[in-house]
């Protein structure tokens, strides 16, 4: 009995123990399973931040480039004024620093991505341009159509004006004063130059075809440049010897050099001699 016993608690012991290494191993293998479960948990959640992280950078990039898109238009619209206020210009005063800061601005908005506060600057700058050369415009105008004596048309209106005063500019005379009056020699000429530096002329000759009234303008435009050597003409052999000491012959050779003949011609000569005069030269 005692060795039946005995054995039966070896038995137990045994099973005892064996239970217990049974469960120790269950015991560990659930702690690892906990741990690459912990693990896998925080890689899942790290890479749950990460995503959140690159989502939300995303968005703000997204709504960044948004903004900026909100404000080209803008932009754009104000390059667009500029442009044609550059146009407006044309042949008055000098734009091209006004271009190249134009272009700086459009270079710096192409290449802006995130800020639109840059591109707002951008616009201020362009609208400002646009200021400055409308404000030069109206500086060259006001010295051009500041008539010695009142206003610088009447009855050729301003229609009839800018159509003289386009031949002007043609050939060569942008910068030089034109009015309209009925004084040239008591209103029997079409157009006189005055010795002070700017051109008159008569209402009717606005009506004129181009190749006519541009010869007139290039004929008293000649006239304002013999005045400029008016001393040194009047003591040259020469200009008594070739156009008989006749102002009005030489700014008819004047005119034929500059591509504008009348109805009178000059000899080879006598073209050579003119041309002279144009660049403050007497012979």
């Amino acid at each position: 009995m005692f060795s039946v016993t005995l054995v039966a608690a070896l038995l137990l012991a045994c099973g005892v123990v064996s239970r217990a290494v049974a469960l120790d191993e269950d015991r560990a293998a659930v702690i690892a399973e906990l741990r690459a479960l912990s693990q896998s948990t925080r890689t899942a959640e790290m890479r749950t931040d990460h995503l959140e992280g690159s989502i939300e950078i995303a968005e703000d990039a997204t709504a960044d480039r948004a903004a900026v898109l909100d404000v080209r238009p803008a932009f754009l619209d104000e390059v667009a004024a500029l442009s044609s206020a550059i146009s407006g210009a044309d042949g008055k005063v000098d734009t091209a620093a006004h271009r190249a800061s134009a272009l700086a601005a459009q270079k710096t908005v192409l290449a802006e991505r995130d800020d639109p506060a840059t591109v707002i600057a951008a616009t201020a700058t362009v609208h400002a341009l646009i200021e400055k050369v409308g404000e030069d415009v109206s500086s060259w105008e006001a010295a051009q159509y500041a008539a010695p004596s009142g206003p610088a048309w009447s009855s050729s209106g301003p229609d009839g004006y800018a159509r003289v005063r386009a031949a002007l500019d043609t050939v060569g005379g942008v910068g030089v004063g034109l009015y309209e009056s009925a004084s040239c020699a008591g209103g029997t000429a079409p157009a006189c130059a005055n010795s002070n530096g700017y051109i008159k002329y008569r209402a009717d000759i606005a009506g004129w075809g181009a190749d006519r009234l541009n010869w007139a303008m290039a004929h008293e435009l000649a006239h304002i440049y013999q005045f400029r050597v008016w001393g040194a003409l009047t003591s040259s052999d020469a200009y008594y010897s070739m156009f008989g000491g006749d102002p009005e012959f030489l700014a008819n050779c004047m005119a034929v050099v500059r591509g504008y003949p009348g109805s009178v011609g000059c000899d080879g000569a006598q073209q050579s001699w003119s041309s002279a005069v144009w660049v403050g030269t007497v012979r």
